[in-house]
């Protein structure tokens, strides 16, 4: 469950993992790897990079905030039926 309180339905967690899992062409991969990444997109990242590193400064720091973002979106993405009973 999200902070807001959002459960993702069962259907949409099935859709979303369906999608995010299947395999890609060979064609499929050497087309999103000949797309050139563009200049606002560049500095986009590059500013998210520098805000990450400024907000977590050390590869500890990194390594927590990722086991902590990880447990989130597992628990975000199981429906709501699978829980156990003593989850949110």
């Amino acid at each position: 469950m999200s902070a807001d309180g959002y459960r993702p339905s069962a259907e949409l967690v099935e859709r979303l993992r369906a999608v995010s899992e299947r395999r890609l062409s060979k064609e499929e991969v050497e087309a999103a790897l000949r797309t050139p990444i563009g200049d606002s997109e560049r500095e986009e990242i590059l500013a998210l990079v520098a805000w990450f590193r400024r907000r977590y400064p050390t590869p500890l720091d990194r390594l927590a905030y990722v086991r902590r973002a990880y447990r989130r979106w597992q628990s975000a993405l199981e429906p709501t039926d699978q829980r156990r009973p003593n989850e949110g």
